[in-house]
């Protein structure tokens, strides 16, 4: 089985105001882009990581990743558009995994957990279940509703595709003119699928600068000095 990973890491990150990428910061001596890729190569099931970058960042991620068996493209104006990119330079694959780069706490054990559903399925995402009451409101800001907190799941990444349906579904959404933010989405509007797997709540996404102690404190409590 050929399945590819997808690393998107070409954003701007502005709201971790910082003069590089967030993916270049360091966590515990690791920059966060290496602990995603870290994590990703150890995985057999894996047989491509594909790292989407920015041009400017090209020379900084090679350095970084120089231990580890992958390859590069640069992103596109959007996240369709970016995954899109890595796809078009993958000759062969059976399942999709798209994973966003900062998220590097991402654990082993719920890639192949999302892996196993999705060619169960055909489409599958970690999540985990939402700790806050969420409520609707309309545009003043007036509650409306208030949906059943056991049927909601915080979708994260992995999200993980066979590989036929994730580019028919890109095929379908060019066609209509639609371009989304989110794969699952994607595949929604497609009409088929897609089927949760809950993970760890450790699986953060780096965005802002609070987001590195709550990274390093989930490594220590992983047991990670």
């Amino acid at each position: 089985m050929n399945n590819a990973a997808i690393i998107l890491g070409a954003g701007a990150g502005t709201r971790m105001k910082a003069d590089k990428s967030k993916l270049l910061l360091d966590i515990n001596g690791k920059t966060v882009l290496e602990r995603t890729v870290e994590t990703f190569s150890k995985i057999k099931e894996i047989s491509e990581i594909i790292v989407v970058c920015r041009e400017c960042d090209l020379d900084s991620f090679e350095n970084v990743l120089s231990a580890y068996d992958v390859s590069y493209c640069f992103g596109g104006d959007t996240r369709q558009q970016s995954v899109m990119n890595a796809v078009e330079t993958i000759d062969e694959c059976d399942y999709l995994l798209i994973h966003d780069g900062a998220r590097p706490l991402i654990t082993e054990k719920e890639i192949k957990d999302t892996l196993a559903s999705a060619v169960q399925n055909g489409a599958a995402a970690v999540g985990v279940m939402v700790k806050d009451t969420i409520k609707v409101v309309d545009g003043n800001n007036q509650i409306v509703s208030t949906p059943d907190r056991s049927t909601l799941v915080s979708i994260r990444t992995p999200q993980i595709f066979d590989f036929k349906l994730y580019t028919d579904a890109v095929k379908k959404a060019k066609a209509d003119g639609m371009d989304f933010t989110d794969d699952c989405q994607l595949i929604e509007y497609f009409g088929k699928p897609v089927f949760t797997v809950i993970g760890d709540y450790g699986n953060i996404k780096i965005t802002t600068p609070e987001d590195l102690p709550m990274a390093e404190g989930v490594l220590k409590m992983r047991g990670e000095q």
